[in-house]
């Protein structure tokens, strides 16, 4: 069983050949095992263990906090339920910006330790000699740039990048940078929609979009914004598909009225 599930699982050849054939690819986050066996088996073909865990799962206001720890946690119990989709784990705040030696080690522990079959890491020609390090020791890397979380900071809060013209040259340079160091694919945040045409056409590899328009050549949304379960903020780009807080809320009710009344549980529900 363990042998099919290894061969049947989606390789970054894979993810490379559906740019090249014009097939879409789709990317959700997960960060547990129900959640990443209901989207394994509704065909996904990529599930990234998002440090956004920081967020919607841990209550944090920013996806500073999270650490290895908590990401190789997650990644774990990811893999424990996708054998089909590719797992790729992000890299959290300052486990690869310290030094090239710690961020191979620490990318490698998520291959070893967590089973995913890659990582993704934030910014841009500053990280091309840790993106060629990886990759050379055999560490498939997903690169993201534009909004990237981890610097809000310095950003100055989760705003649209690459609108100017020098901004923009040098968010193409760096994706063809990170390309040449040996990324498989990059992950384009909150990029206008032009520029992030213009980067997908002058890459060889697959460009991921989120809040960077249709011409990317996948998409990549946080899984509980698009559910509706996580209704502390709604980013423009998100499409929520249901209403799932919503409705969690309106079963408890129900639950909870049916306990109070007695209804539950019924003959049904017990044991004679």
């Amino acid at each position: 069983m363990s042998t099919q599930n290894k061969i049947s699982r989606k390789t970054i050849l894979d993810i490379k050949k559906m740019k090249m054939q014009g097939e879409k690819i789709t990317v959700l986050t997960a960060y547990d095992y129900g959640m990443a066996a209901i989207l394994d088996e509704s065909d996904i073909d990529i599930i990234l263990v998002g440090d956004s865990l920081g967020m919607v799962v841990l209550g944090y206001d920013s996806t500073l906090p999270v650490t290895m720890e908590d990401m190789l946690h997650h990644t774990q119990a990811v893999a424990r339920g996708a054998h089909k989709a590719m797992i790729v784990a992000d890299m959290p705040f300052l486990s690869y910006q310290v030094s090239p030696e710690a961020a191979l080690a620490n990318a490698g522990r998520f291959l070893k330790e967590a089973d995913a079959q890659a990582v993704k890491l934030e910014g841009g020609q500053e990280h091309a000699e840790i993106v060629q390090k990886m990759t050379i020791s055999g560490i498939p890397v997903m690169a993201h740039l534009g909004l990237t979380p981890q610097s809000v900071h310095q950003l100055g809060g989760y705003k649209v990048q690459g609108k100017k013209e020098d901004a923009a040259e040098k968010m193409m340079q760096d994706a063809l940078i990170l390309e040449e160091a040996g990324a498989f694919s990059v992950v384009l945040e909150c990029v206008p929609e032009k520029l992030a045409a213009e980067i997908t056409a002058a890459l060889n590899i697959p460009t991921i979009g989120i809040g960077a328009g249709v011409h990317c050549d996948g998409q990549v949304l946080v899984v509980n914004d698009m559910l509706g379960l996580y209704d502390r903020m709604t980013p423009k780009f998100v499409k929520k598909y249901v209403n799932l807080n919503l409705e969690i809320k309106n079963a408890v009710k129900r639950y909870i009225q049916d306990v109070k009344t007695s209804a539950f549980p019924d003959a049904e529900h017990s044991f004679k």
